[in-house]
């Protein structure tokens, strides 16, 4: 995922505004942590060739150095990042919280510098993450948190793989490797949606070719229909999206609010369970139970799930070259801002060009 704090060095002297506000306590535990992370970070090399390290992590970690080199062939720029890596000491690295209100799929906006407005925020303090969720739910909204084992700080610092970020197959560390190398080559300010989901063609493309390239035809056919999967997911949530959307424009009242926020659920599971587990190839829908609708979750998987068929279509309009697609996309998007990232990616793939 994206950077979720600002840089160190922006707190000295913030003194009395520590026990006032609640954001310079949450920007200061975020540096901390990430001082944290760079304390304990050990070289790639050192704990790959440690006889300590077990067998399975040093797979692990072998594979994320020959991710890095094969990330330098495609024109990712790769850098320091994951030169280093780093035991955090726990399972979750840390929780992001999205919002929203109950009748509109509209994300809760935060602003900080470099990155500009996100939808999402990231607590590596649970209980400040559950606080600030229960702030937003008693202001009325939908709120959700879920976990991430790995982010990027966008090539700020050189960023060592995490060990929450191992818990993974091999096919899903490769992945992560490249989704997150993917952000320190093209970040469009004030545009998540676009840069979640460019990162995950990014992720999900770049490792189909590198398992190919090492003659691993099983892995990069997984590869491919783990990236199918995903635009048949993200083809159901803008279906969703729609007629939630549809929905909230008749402005219903409290009561028919919430009856049609669980038929609306209701109609989810059943899609879910029928016709789009029908299309997936590598994902498995287990049993749902009928929930209402929540906009915050709506906002968190759309982050990651928006357009990827353009982003298909700019792929094979390359001839099926990620070197040649993600060239082209630093092209196309030089100087791009916002929603002009998506306008200029569909008028670059739309039949009449």
């Amino acid at each position: 995922m994206g950077i979720l704090f600002v840089a160190l060095g922006l707190f000295v002297g913030y003194g009395t505004a520590w026990l006032a506000s609640d954001e310079v306590r949450y920007l200061t535990r975020a540096a901390a942590e990430e001082a944290r992370i760079l304390e304990r970070r050990r070289s790639l090399e050192a704990v790959i060739q440690d006889p300590r390290t077990d067998g399975a992590t040093r797979g692990l970690l072998t594979l994320v150095r020959e991710v890095r080199g094969y990330a330098d062939t495609l024109g990712l720029e790769a850098g320091d990042t994951y030169t280093s890596y780093s035991d955090v000491g726990r399972d979750t690295l840390l929780l992001v919280l999205t919002a929203a209100p109950k009748d509109c799929v509209c994300p809760h906006i935060w602003k900080y510098p470099i990155v500009g407005r996100v939808p999402y925020k990231g607590f590596f303090d649970p209980r400040m993450a559950q606080k600030a969720a229960s702030q937003l739910e008693q202001r009325g909204l939908d709120v959700n948190l879920r976990p991430s084992g790995a982010f990027s700080t966008l090539g700020w610092f050189n960023d060592p793989l995490l060990s929450t970020a191992l818990s993974r197959d091999s096919l899903e560390l490769a992945v992560t490797v490249f989704h997150e190398l993917a952000h320190n080559t093209l970040w469009v300010q004030g545009a998540a949606a676009f840069n979640e989901s460019f990162a995950q063609y990014a992720g999900y493309r770049s490792a189909e070719a590198f398992f190919r390239s090492r003659g691993d035809t099983l892995q990069a056919h997984r590869a491919a229909e783990r990236w199918s999967d995903e635009q048949v997911l993200a083809e159901y949530y803008r279906e969703l999206l729609a007629r939630v959307d549809s929905f909230y424009q008749a402005r219903p009242d409290s009561a028919a609010l919430d009856s049609g926020r669980v038929a609306l659920g209701r109609w989810a599971r059943d899609q879910l369970a029928g016709p789009v587990a029908a299309q997936l190839r590598t994902f498995e829908i287990g049993p749902l139970a009928d929930r209402p609708i929540n906009n915050a979750r709506l906002i968190g998987v759309l982050i990651y799930r928006t357009n990827l068929a353009w982003f298909e279509a700019w792929h094979r309009r390359q001839q099926s070259d990620v070197s040649r697609a993600l060239a082209g996309l630093r092209e196309l998007l030089k100087e791009a801002e916002g929603d002009s990232a998506f306008a200029r990616l569909e008028r670059a793939v739309s039949p009449e060009r």
